[in-house]
C-alpha cells in the first residue's frame, strides 16, 4: 500500500514514454469515474469488510492474503493511471480513503481480539478525526486539502508495515518472537510521526485560516493529509 495516501500525480507530470520521445503530451486530472484504475480502487474498498471479517474470525492467513492482493492493486492502479493517462479526481480520493480504511480495520480487528490495546487505536483514530475537523475549517475558508508532506507519508508507511507484521505474528506463532517486536517498533514510531505530521498540518491550517480576506496566502507543501 502506498503511504499516507500517496500524493496525486500532478496534471503537468509527463509520462515516461512522452519524456523519452520529447512528446509534449502531459497527464491531466479528469473527472471520469469509470476507468481501469478506479475500478481497481473500488475492488480494494470492497475487500475492506472481507479483510475485517477474516481478521475478526482469526483467519489471519486469509486476512494477510487480502492485504497482499490489496497492496498489489494499490501499486497497479497508480501505475495504470499514469500509463493510460487516466488520472482522475475520484482516484485521488479513493486511494488514500482505502489506505486509511485498511489501517482502521486492522486496528479495530486486532483490538477486539485484544492483540493491540485500545489506547493505540484511540491514538491513531483521534488524529484522523482531527484532520477531518481541520479539513472542514479549510473548506469553510474556501480551500481544498493541503498538499501531502513526506513526514505523513513515512508515518503511514510505518503503520502499513507494522500492522501486517503484527498479523503475521498471529498467523504464524513461530514468527511471533521476531514479527511482534519489529511490528510494534514500526507501530510506535509510526504513531509518533503520525501525530507530528498532524500537528504540522494543524499549524498550517491555522495559518491559512487566520489570513484576512484578500491577503495572499500561499499553500505550503510541508503538510500531511
Amino acid at each position: 500500500m502506498r503511504a499516507e495516501g500517496e500524493p496525486p500525480v500532478e496534471s503537468g507530470a509527463m509520462s515516461d514514454d512522452a519524456a523519452d520521445r520529447g512528446d509534449p503530451a502531459r497527464d491531466e486530472v479528469s473527472s471520469r469515474i469509470l476507468t481501469v484504475p478506479n475500478l481497481l480502487s473500488f475492488v480494494r474498498l470492497a475487500l475492506v469488510p472481507v479483510f475485517l471479517v477474516f481478521l475478526l474470525n482469526g483467519q489471519d492467513i486469509a486476512a494477510l492474503l487480502v492485504l497482499v492482493f490489496s497492496s498489489l492493486t494499490d501499486f497497479l492502479d497508480g501505475w495504470l493511471a499514469r500509463r493510460l493517462h487516466q488520472v482522475t479526481r475520484l482516484g485521488q480520493l479513493l486511494d488514500p480513503a482505502a489506505d486509511r480504511l485498511y489501517i482502521i480495520a486492522t486496528l479495530l480487528g486486532l483490538a477486539i481480539r485484544e492483540v493491540v490495546p485500545w489506547w493505540f487505536v484511540a491514538v491513531i483514530v483521534s488524529r484522523d478525526v482531527m484532520l477531518v475537523v481541520l479539513g472542514v475549517i479549510l473548506a469553510n475558508r474556501g480551500y481544498g486539502p493541503l498538499p501531502v508532506h513526506h513526514l505523513g507519508k513515512f508515518a503511514t508507511f510505518c503503520l502499513f508495515y507494522a500492522l501486517p507484521l503484527i498479523v503475521l505474528g498471529q498467523a504464524f506463532p513461530h514468527l511471533q518472537s521476531i514479527a511482534g517486536p519489529v511490528g510494534w517498533a514500526f507501530a510506535l514510531w509510526g504513531a509518533f510521526l503520525y501525530w507530528w505530521a498532524g500537528i504540522v498540518y494543524a499549524a498550517e491550517t491555522m495559518r491559512v485560516a487566520t489570513n484576512q480576506p484578500g491577503e495572499s496566502h500561499p499553500v505550503s507543501d510541508n503538510v500531511d493529509r
